[in-house]
């Protein structure tokens, strides 16, 4: 018999299946649950080419995950200027970027202590 996915397992995989619906790019997971004073347990990070598809990227992630498991975000910013777009699931935090953001910041190096789980699309 198949173990019961825990909240956090439904809730990734419903930001990961609202991210590939709309062809968001470049997924990852990171870990963050070994690592001391972190605000969650887990980053979802992805890119968009544009501001457009980042827009459509965040969409697609709140309404799969309010369709499936009627959830809300915490908080959600930047949406303005579609960027950089955070959304907070509380224990799990989302950032959609635009390519050339997300190499600035390079979020992933700054967790680099982080178990980084590289999310493969389907298209």
């Amino acid at each position: 018999m198949a173990k019961p996915k825990s909240s956090e397992d439904a809730l990734i995989s419903n930001i990961i299946t609202g991210i590939e619906n709309v062809k968001g790019l470049d997924v990852r997971l990171l870990d963050l649950r070994d690592i001391e004073n972190t605000v969650c347990n887990y980053f979802v990070v992805c890119s968009g080419s544009s501001n457009t598809h980042v827009n459509a990227i965040v969409s697609a992630i709140q309404k799969t995950v309010s369709k499936e498991l009627k959830e809300k975000p915490f908080h959600t910013e930047g949406i303005d200027n579609a960027e950089w777009v955070l959304i907070d699931y509380v224990n799990i935090v989302v950032h959609v970027f635009q390519k050339h953001i997300r190499e600035y910041y390079n979020i992933e190096e700054l967790w680099g202590d982080a178990k980084t789980t590289e999310i493969a699309s389907n298209y």
